[in-house]
């Protein structure tokens, strides 16, 4: 089923079945899309901009690109979905799942990093992919993020403290300034991350934490 973006700009899809829609590029802001099924449905670079999709089925729906800033995902079912290099700026967030999706280059901040970090003090986000997120200024302490993949993470003056990011790879992350107070960074892979001005007490380390060349490591606890 394909639909021209005109076709719900603005408009009321509430609860209707869009399952495998070509939503690609589409103009969806505003759009009232509350309950709808649109598992595996192709939004790449759809624009969601303040969109009502609260309860939504989204399973292995494509949203790469999308820009979902201000859009109302309360409740929503995101398993699967790719939601590679989307914005989240104030998004809604609160009781969505997000089990296996790719957050690859994502962008968070307001709402949407409150229910990240909620989330992940609830129950480990074991294996997330945060690959390239930014997360800049983020209050992540006391999250559980365990062997996620973080590599080329933005999270310039993070919050990191208690994190638990055991097994995590922070390949070529960028912690500028960022807060690692007590961390836990037992075998995580830190190799060409930026720790300029980092403040690191306390954290937990092991002979199998991989640190940038040239960094003096602290101690380890």
């Amino acid at each position: 089923m394909a639909f021209t973006p005109a076709d719900l700009a603005r408009a009321t899809a509430r609860d209707r079945n869009l399952t495998r829609a070509d939503l690609s590029r589409a103009n969806l802001t505003n759009t009232d899309l509350a309950g709808a099924r649109l598992s595996r449905a192709n939004l790449t670079g759809a624009t969601l901009t303040y969109s009502n999709l609260a309860r939504a089925d989204l399973v292995g729906a494509t949203l790469a690109g999308a820009n979902l800033t201000y859009a109302d995902l309360h409740g929503a079912t995101l398993r699967g979905a790719d939601l590679t290099g989307a914005t989240l700026t104030g998004a809604i967030l609160m009781g969505v799942d997000l089990t296996n999706a790719n957050l690859t280059g994502a962008t968070f901040s307001g709402p949407a990093i409150t229910y990240l970090v909620a989330n992940a003090q609830r129950a480990p986000v074991l294996h997330a992919n945060l690959h390239g997120v930014t997360l800049t200024r983020a209050n992540l302490s006391n999250a559980n993020l365990t062997q996620g993949d973080l590599r080329g993470a933005r999270l310039q003056g993070a919050n990191l403290t208690q994190t638990n990011l055991q097994g995590a790879d922070l390949t070529g992350a960028n912690l500028v300034g960022a807060l690692l107070t007590r961390t836990n960074l037992r075998n995580a892979i830190l190799a060409r991350a930026n720790l300029r001005g980092a403040t690191l007490s306390g954290v937990l380390c092991s002979a199998t934490t991989r640190w940038p060349a040239g960094f003096v490591a602290p101690p380890c606890q």
